[in-house]
């Protein structure tokens, strides 16, 4: 059975070398278990029910309130693209689990997700609430509040152990360390101008924010094509940006690759309707505002550039690196034509400014919990 295909889930045995010399603070909170599993998500409760149903004694270490915690937040337009498919005119459950993308496995029969949702792509909200119902029903133990912060590696009465410190100072010892935590942390890429790009994490997901505006997407993925979809009936245009083509689902047969469900850009680019697509390489492009003036533009332009810069946002270009001097390589500098591709090359697709420059390069797993012994071993 697949299981959501929107986060690649994590499970990370980690085996590192030992630090004998590891002290622990005299207030520390202790608590000791065979096994600790570090995240509530479903690759975490999963772990569990497993451990649970062995007779392990095990912990899952979930630092927020509730399990699945990333889909309280993501995707950020709230629709799930894992297939949630109840009829299949088949009475062999290991049959239609292959066709459930989000009901964890069980010896429970009905611990199934479509006793949450029917829709054939549902709700994110709609995620969470069945994993809450999965830890309530199988008894699976989980401490929620529990931020661990750093992961070191240690000797434990002579055996290889593991050491974690939580936000509080309390401390966790276990033989065995699993990470469940997936990819949460946002991918970026530094390039000039990088500062003035607005994270898929954080931006407006009302429409109606994004009227009349031209939008620049960095990415390619089902992220970059959810929100392009969510805002192309109110934006001017929408232009997605990165270094390899799109890859369709439909003709690579992998789950990830962008969904039918997300690619109604794919019309308006194709029948010309001023969305598009480009390729070009991340690290060499730069983000920067042009300084204020006529600069050539026709009136109606100048009209547009001024209620813009009214309402609080300059418009932003997109150039290469390679064009800008030393004079020019910080947000607050004038950049002038010369600077810009389309001064060079008046076919340059991307030449006329935008309003909004968005990231949707997908997530990352945190390496920065371990110390230097189990760092390079986790990678």
């Amino acid at each position: 059975m697949d299981l959501f295909p929107f986060l690649p889930f994590l499970f990370t045995l980690i085996s590192c070398n030992v630090n004998p010399k590891v002290q622990l603070g005299p207030n520390s909170t202790h608590h000791h278990h065979d096994y600790c599993v570090l995240g509530g998500g479903p690759a975490g409760l999963q772990m569990g029910y497993f451990l649970e149903k062995r007779g392990r004694d095990y912990i899952i270490l979930e630092r927020n309130t509730g399990p699945g915690s990333f889909f309280n937040v993501y995707p950020r337009h709230r629709k799930l693209i894992s297939i949630n498919k109840i009829y299949t005119g088949r009475r062999n459950r290991e049959f239609n689990l292959r066709h459930d993308w989000n009901s964890l496995l069980s010896d429970r029969p009905d611990l199934l997700f479509q006793r949450i949702s029917r829709q054939l792509y549902p709700e994110a909200d709609d995620f969470p609430r069945y994993l809450s119902m999965y830890v309530k029903e199988l008894g699976l133990k989980v401490r929620y509040g529990v931020d661990v912060g750093k992961i070191r590696a240690t000797d434990l009465s002579s055996k290889r152990g593991y050491i974690l410190t939580d936000q509080h100072g309390s401390v966790y010892k276990c033989s065995v360390l699993l990470m469940s935590t997936g990819l949460w942390v946002p991918q970026q890429v530094n390039f000039e101008g990088s500062d003035l790009v607005e994270g898929y994490e954080s931006i407006p997901v009302d429409p109606e924010e994004y009227r009349d505006q031209a939008i620049l997407i960095l990415g390619k993925g089902n992220a970059a094509f959810e929100t392009a979809q969510s805002i192309m009936g109110r934006a001017s245009r929408v232009h997605l940006y990165s270094p390899n083509p799109v890859r369709l689902a439909w003709q690579t047969h992998y789950v990830g690759d962008l969904r039918a469900v997300n690619n109604e850009l794919l019309d308006t680019y194709q029948l010309k309707s001023l969305d598009g697509l480009v390729e070009g390489g991340l690290e060499d492009i730069a983000i920067v505002r042009r300084e204020r003036g006529n600069g050539g533009r026709r009136s109606g332009e100048r009209k547009k550039a001024r209620a813009k810069e009214g309402q609080g946002r300059g418009q932003l270009y997109l150039t290469l690196a390679e064009l800008l001097d030393d004079s020019s390589r910080n947000r607050s500098a004038k950049v002038k034509a010369e600077n810009l591709p389309g001064y060079h090359n008046d076919n340059f697709s991307l030449r006329q400014p935008y309003d909004r420059v968005i990231r949707c390069l997908g997530f990352r797993f945190n390496f920065s919990i371990f110390d230097g012994l189990c760092t390079s071993c986790a990678q």
